[in-house]
């Protein structure tokens, strides 16, 4: 055999034996460097798809609370038969579902089985008693069981027989301040396809999007047939589990150790890899403590950044290879051998997230362009990267702001409202200072929407907010409490400083405010409080002089 035949057949062994060797290590590398990346995709995901589902749900959360919290409504729970009370508490009632989001609700009393309801449409105003409650109607066991359980707060999708509706249920306790004993149950209902539609039927091709409750049911998921309704009341054997989207013993078990770990470091997202129909896909959990559900979302790596473009990459490395492994062996370590390891070594550290723009040392010809490919897609990655973190956190800071601000008048919402009243009361307890609370009401308001439109009402509120602004020190503070209502807190304070502030606010909305020429005038409630009373008690009274500073013909302060 000649020597130009055995170096052929020594170039074609170095050549399949070299190919070999560097499928083996692209297509670990290529694989590991995809598996991270996905990993950090998932934990993206997960938080981008927990704030989409949160930014609804958290002020009706925070308002079913309130509505539990309501003196009016469980004074009628304490006496279902009063019918003095139920006008109350029914009027009451309409107030909150003027504020809900789809301007529904529901109270369930304890002491009788009551059942009110108003839908979006207003259809049952004047019948909001539809029905009444039965510890033998299996349709109605979601009540008593969540009353024997006793938990504070409860999600649920459920359908409603008797109102003929399916929702995602937002249940809260009423209990009795004094005594703690429960006396029914409110809240208000989401409609699901609404819900499914802003939430999991997003089209992301590639990624899935899950939420299931505490025990591992489904509640919201884009086929509707596998979502656990009613799973309050069914046995765990009847749930429709999340378990059920996979297809092994592994996977399910892997699924069981995640939503454990997970709940047990709620905030952080934990990540396995799973069989969904045939194919692997990455998992990743977050537990949301605030709503008692699971966050799921599974990502096929296979659509969203397949191994199989790196394929492109490798031929081109092989047929640098082919033409190298024919030079002198200086010139194939010169132009191949080298520029390969530090790919590896880039590949390397992009899987270890410490891969920099301009790593790569200069090539030519193939590998030059491998290089390139290679350089274009870890950017594209880590440009990817920055995105999507920079979209979760633009999009956290914008929902935290809006979560506080009332967008009309640029005062604290109820929330800002209500977590500034929490913080002082705390602070005028320490100090043993007094604070002074005025709940503020415009007069007439509905008349001026229905008369001069809703725009010239949102003027009037801008003009009445202003003037809070304008006449209060830079330590008090005025929010938007709801609708035309405004709360004003002044800490420190005195009866006599109270009085002097609400009248003077009183004179200059009254002097200030106008709409066709009419003043517009406010009506006002005040109390003065020790810090060591009950933020409600201090509401509830407040409110209570709002009211007959109303009844007493408005455009005055009642204390």
């Amino acid at each position: 055999m000649s020597l130009g035949t055995r170096f052929i057949w020594i170039a074609v062994g170095l050549v399949l034996g070299t190919a070999f060797a560097i499928w083996q290590v692209f297509d670990r590398v290529a694989t590991g460097v995809v598996e991270q990346w996905g990993t950090r995709v998932a934990e993206v995901q997960v938080r981008y798809d927990s704030a989409r589902l949160l930014q609804p749900l958290e002020r009706e959360i925070a308002l079913a609370r309130q509505m539990a919290d309501s003196p009016i409504i469980q004074d009628l729970a304490r006496d279902p038969q009063a019918e003095a009370l139920e006008s109350a508490a029914k009027a009451e009632m309409e107030r909150f579902r003027r504020n809900f989001g789809a301007s529904n609700y529901f109270v369930a009393l304890e002491a009788n089985g009551a059942y009110y309801f108003n839908n979006g449409e207003d259809e049952f105003a004047d019948d909001s008693l539809r029905y009444h409650l039965s510890p033998d109607d299996p349709d109605d066991a979601w009540f008593y069981r969540l009353i024997e359980q006793g938990r504070d707060f409860h999600l649920n999708v459920n359908p409603d027989t008797e109102l003929g509706v399916i929702k995602l249920w937002i249940d809260v306790l009423m209990r009795d301040p004094a005594t703690e004993e429960i006396l029914g149950v409110v809240g208000t209902g989401l409609e699901l396809e609404a819900m499914l539609a802003e939430t999991v039927a997003v089209d992301q091709p590639g990624i899935t999007t899950i939420f299931v409750d505490h025990g591992g049911a489904i509640q919201l998921y884009r086929d509707r047939d596998l979502i656990d309704y009613a799973s309050l009341v069914k046995p765990e054997g009847q749930k429709s589990h999340v378990e059920r989207l996979v297809d092994d013993a592994e996977s399910r078990e892997g699924i069981r150790r995640l939503l454990g770990t997970a709940q047990e470091t709620p905030g952080n997202v934990h990540t396995t890899f799973v069989t969904v129909e045939g194919k692997r896909h990455l998992m990743g959990v977050a537990w949301l403590p605030r709503i008692g559900w699971y966050e799921v979302t599974l990502l096929d790596l296979d659509v969203i950044m397949p191994v199989s473009r790196f394929v492109p990459l490798l031929i081109i490395v092989l047929i640098a290879l082919m033409i190298s492994i024919l030079l002198l062996h200086v010139a194939v370590r010169r132009l191949l051998l080298q520029p390969i390891s530090a790919l590896e070594s880039a590949m390397q550290a992009l899987k270890n997230g410490r891969y920099v723009r301009g790593d790569l040392p200069a090539a030519s010809g193939e590998m030059a362009r491998l290089v390139r490919h290679f350089s274009d897609m870890a950017n594209t990655i880590q440009a990817h990267t920055r995105e999507l973190e920079e979209r979760v956190e633009a999009r956290t800071a914008e929902l935290n702001r809006l979560a506080r601000v009332d967008s009309l008048t640029e005062l604290p919402n109820r929330r800002g409202m209500q977590e500034a009243l929490d913080r002082t009361r705390e602070r005028a307890e320490r100090e043993g200072e007094r604070l002074s609370l005025l709940w503020i009401d415009v007069d007439e308001f509905k008349q001026i929407n229905d008369v001069r439109g809703h725009d010239t009402g949102d003027v009037a509120l801008r003009e009445v907010a202003d003037c809070l602004r304008e006449e209060l020190r830079g330590y008090d503070m005025a929010g938007r409490w709801g609708g035309d209502e405004f709360l004003v807190m002044l800490y420190p304070s005195t009866e006599d400083r109270m009085a002097s502030v609400a009248e003077r606010l009183r004179e200059r909305v009254a002097s200030r405010v106008a709409v066709g020429g009419q003043p517009v005038t406010i009506s006002m409630g005040g109390y003065c409080a020790e810090g060591t009373e009950p933020l409600s008690q201090i509401l509830a009274r407040a409110d209570r002089a709002l009211y007959r500073a109303k009844e007493q013909g408005r455009n005055r302060v009642c204390f």
